[in-house]
């Protein structure tokens, strides 16, 4: 059975600013303090040994959404992706977005792209790093890593059509507090490859032996359900089947 889900919550400018904040200062907090060894370095050579791969169109085209902001969007993943590719998560590591990534400020070159700001589409300085966090979260989901840290996407503004993910399968972030965090938890190391193209983000997961497990994510059970407030919610289960080679 379904629980209830709550009618959304709309904060003043003011509120919404004090919180980020005090979040965003909980969160370096915990950087500092915690135990946690994050992943921090990089080889340049590739292991051999796909894991996974996954590819997600860079530009579509939205209802009453300029393009020039999608377009911004791509200068924005580009930068983020030169500190996260070719990572390497090695054994008893964890793998933190933002820790990696870092604040997206004008200073460092991002450029106004598109967020969903209390379920509407708006924009602010480095956005549409999503695609990126859904990318990986997507590719992460079909390996042995273990996820510690997924906020899930509150809004979903594309379209069923053409749609190859599951509904409910993309990870949003925000800086800081809004993290996507998936540990190595196994005995060998994982390294991240990502790039662009004129007309895809790609991303695949490399390791160094070959995989003996292979992974299926699939949706299951979904649904419409009109709330008592009057508005409508979307509902799903995503699983997963794990598959020997042998």
């Amino acid at each position: 059975m379904y629980n209830n889900i709550i009618r959304p919550i709309y904060r003043g400018k003011l509120r919404k600013s004090a919180g980020k904040n005090l979040y965003i200062a909980i969160r370096c907090c915990h950087w500092y303090f915690t135990a946690n060894k994050f992943s921090k370095n990089t080889k340049q050579n590739l292991f051999a040994h796909s894991i996974t791969s996954h590819s997600s169109p860079l530009l579509r085209k939205l209802k009453d959404v300029e393009m020039i902001y999608q377009h911004n969007k791509i200068k924005n993943l580009g930068l983020a992706l030169a500190r996260i590719n070719k990572i390497i998560i090695y054994p008893g590591e964890t793998f933190s977005f933002w820790k990696i990534v870092g604040n997206p400020t004008k200073s460092k070159g991002y450029l106004t792209g598109l967020v969903l700001d209390q379920g509407k589409i708006s924009c602010g300085i480095g956005g549409g790093l999503c695609q990126l966090s859904n990318l990986l979260y997507w590719i992460t989901l079909h390996s042995p890593l273990t996820i510690k840290e997924r906020w899930r996407h509150s809004y979903d503004v594309f379209p069923d059509n053409d749609r190859k993910l599951p509904f409910g399968s993309g990870a949003t972030v925000s800086f800081n507090y809004i993290d996507l965090q998936f540990e190595n938890t196994t005995t060998q190391p994982y390294q991240l490859h990502l790039w662009l193209t004129d007309e895809d983000l790609h991303g695949e997961l490399l390791t160094d032996t070959i995989p003996q497990i292979e992974y299926e994510v699939y949706e299951t059970n979904h649904s419409f359900k009109q709330e008592t407030w009057g508005g409508y919610s979307r509902h799903n289960e995503i699983r997963r089947k794990t598959i020997n080679s042998n």
